[in-house]
């Protein structure tokens, strides 16, 4: 709690968590294999950019902590590995009406907490701050043994999880840019971003730079990890740029370029051919 200098000490601190319009959450165990799933997922989320309005967090094995960071969140979603039998990386999407015949909570472990038990807790502790809109992926596992990486189905079912989250939470959440942008070359080597472009179209700190078709393509990677260029903060602004000398050595179109974003590739483009 914070007071002016108008404001009266009464000693009461507020201790709520602030609610935010969208928390993801990714559950499971990180020593075991594919059902580390959740917080992997979680940890790619960060890389590749979070907007303001969303919130990430690796909820680890801590149902009863995940239950509390729902508090005053306007949208819910969960992830977690499942081992039905099915085929590995199968993905399911749990509805939300099924969460009225969630488990009940008496004498439950902290150790047994799973998603579900997470929602039946935070709607008894919570009340009338537990989200109404909750939705849960759960990712079939191949193997949970301890210390493996995930398995390559589960990789993939963890790449579709993503782009569903990106496409029907976050990306209402990020800037809006225009179609046709402008970027500016400079002379020692640079290309030039401005916030707005920054924000919508290249949120993590990575990106790919190739020249095809006589154009000049910037793609965002989703981290540093993925390899590619750093893409730097250059004031407080947001204002990004990148070092593309080696990629366009002997042809760097110095000054301001009109560029486009394409959606097909996920790339924007700029035509380095000077304008007619």
């Amino acid at each position: 709690m914070i007071l002016t200098a108008n404001e009266p000490d009464t000693g009461v601190i507020d201790l709520e968590p602030p609610g935010c319009e969208v928390l993801v959450v990714g559950c499971g165990n990180l020593l075991r294999g594919d059902d580390g799933v959740g917080p992997v997922l979680v940890r790619h989320l960060w890389e590749f950019g979070v907007p303001d309005g969303a919130q990430m967090v690796d909820g680890g094995t801590a149902g009863m902590d995940t239950a509390f960071r729902m508090r005053g969140v306007q949208r819910v979603v969960i992830v977690d590995a499942a081992a039905t039998g099915a085929k590995p990386g199968t993905v399911y999407r749990v509805p939300g009406e099924e969460f009225a015949e969630l488990p009940p909570l008496q004498g439950l472990h902290t150790h047994s907490f799973r998603w579900d038990h997470a929602i039946a807790f935070a709607r008894w502790a919570l009340g009338d701050a537990c989200p109404a809109d909750i939705t849960v992926f759960l990712i079939e596992v191949a193997g949970v043994e301890y210390g493996a990486d995930l398995s390559e189905p589960v990789r993939a079912g963890m790449q579709t999880v993503m782009d569903i989250i990106e496409r029907e939470f976050l990306s209402a959440l990020r800037p809006a840019t225009a179609a046709e942008v402008t970027v500016e070359f400079t002379e020692d080597g640079y290309i030039r971003l401005d916030a707005a472009l920054a924000a919508s179209r290249f949120a993590s700190d990575a990106v790919a730079a190739v020249v095809r078709d006589d154009d000049f393509w910037l793609i965002p990677l989703r981290g540093p990890r993925s390899g590619g260029l750093l893409l730097k903060q250059r004031n407080p602004a947001g204002d990004r740029s990148a070092l593309i000398h080696e990629v366009l050595h002997g042809r760097i179109p110095i000054g301001t370029r009109r560029a486009f974003w394409d959606d097909e590739r996920g790339a924007l483009r700029v035509p380095l051919e000077p304008a007619t």
